[in-house]
């Protein structure tokens, strides 16, 4: 059987934000399945269609450029299959790209994620001056919401700079441990933003291959 691996950026928005990671695999599972393509199986007791997100989205962030590896059980233009997933793809996700990945290369990684948060005008005075403090600091031990142990943030965070209104992050990703964007968050005080409807975006994942 001839295999065609497919790598798609979508878009995660609106009400859709709200959808667990499992939820919105198996809501990908029946776009594939309603736009007639065909997914290959993992192997096992329990096969499953092999999707790869290479980074979960949490609960509630919107996305506007995540990353699916899609393995397929016949060859599809990425093409037509980017045009029968549009028609099938519920409100609150979108298709940006569907591109073919080489059946040798090996799963991606990712590299960087990058996020944005407005922030209210009355709040960006005192923020300008936490955000100094922070890039000024060698060391910042910041809890974690998951319960583990403080890790030093600042390696982590490659960016953070308010302009325009907005707070931009771009946080590298580690395998010995990383940080919640929303653990900067709150190492910033603005935990309570998200409670009052301001909306946590991501706007990037960056690969490494």
């Amino acid at each position: 059987m001839v295999n065609s691996r497919l790598r798609i950026r979508f878009g995660k928005q609106g009400d859709l934000r709200w959808l667990g990671h499992r939820d919105l695999m198996r809501a990908w599972e029946r776009t594939f399945r309603r736009a007639g393509i065909g997914l290959r199986m993992s192997e096992g007791f329990h096969p499953r269609p092999r999707l790869v997100f290479p980074s979960a989205l949490a609960l509630g962030v919107a996305g506007i450029d995540e990353v699916l590896d899609a393995e397929l059980d016949d060859e599809r233009s990425p093409a037509d299959v980017r045009a029968a997933l549009e028609s099938q793809l519920p409100p609150g996700l979108s298709v940006r790209s569907v591109e073919p990945l080489p059946a040798s290369r090996k799963s991606a990684r990712v590299g960087r994620q990058r996020f944005e948060l407005e922030i209210p005008p009355e709040r960006q005075s005192r923020l300008a001056e936490r955000v100094g403090e922070f890039l000024a600091e060698p060391v910042r031990l910041v809890p974690r919401s998951d319960g583990r142990d403080p890790v030093d943030a600042r390696p982590l965070v490659e960016e953070l700079r308010l302009a325009e209104g907005r707070l931009r992050i771009v946080m590298r990703a580690s395998t010995e441990g990383g940080i919640r964007p929303r653990d900067l968050l709150a190492a910033l005080e603005l935990e309570d933003l998200e409670q009052q409807g301001v909306l946590l975006t991501r706007t990037a994942v960056e690969l490494e291959e």
